[in-house]
């Protein structure tokens, strides 16, 4: 059972840290993505710290636990900073749809647990 729930970890670690990795560098590089976010009124620093921020938090996250053992709670941490505050600003401008945000600091966090957790 151990190793079943170690895969089945793992492969959520991989899965949850490409998919962002995915959105974040279409909301990095699409003109269509940088529109909608000059309609928030925050500068377009903003939009691209985020973007970036969110790419590298996702590559530390993938990294295996063999090559940085801490490596996977650091990437967690930020991804959940970052999630945060994407969820304040959604919500602070009346954007209610954070479920999928919400969902992706779920499946951090149990990764991360899981990563303290089995040696």
């Amino acid at each position: 059972m151990r190793q079943k729930t170690r895969t089945a970890l793992t492969v959520l670690q991989w899965v949850l840290g490409l998919v962002i990795l995915e959105v974040s560098a279409r909301f990095a590089f699409s003109a269509s993505a940088a529109r909608a976010f000059a309609a928030t009124g925050m500068p377009n620093v903003v939009h691209i710290v985020l973007a970036w921020s969110e790419m590298v938090a996702a590559v530390i996250f993938l990294i295996p636990k063999a090559l940085a053992p801490k490596a996977t709670i650091i990437g967690g941490w930020l991804l959940l900073t970052i999630l945060a505050f994407a969820v304040v600003v959604h919500l602070l401008h009346g954007w209610f749809d954070v479920g999928v945000l919400v969902l992706y600091a779920a499946a951090t966090w149990a990764v991360m647990a899981g990563s303290i957790e089995t040696p």
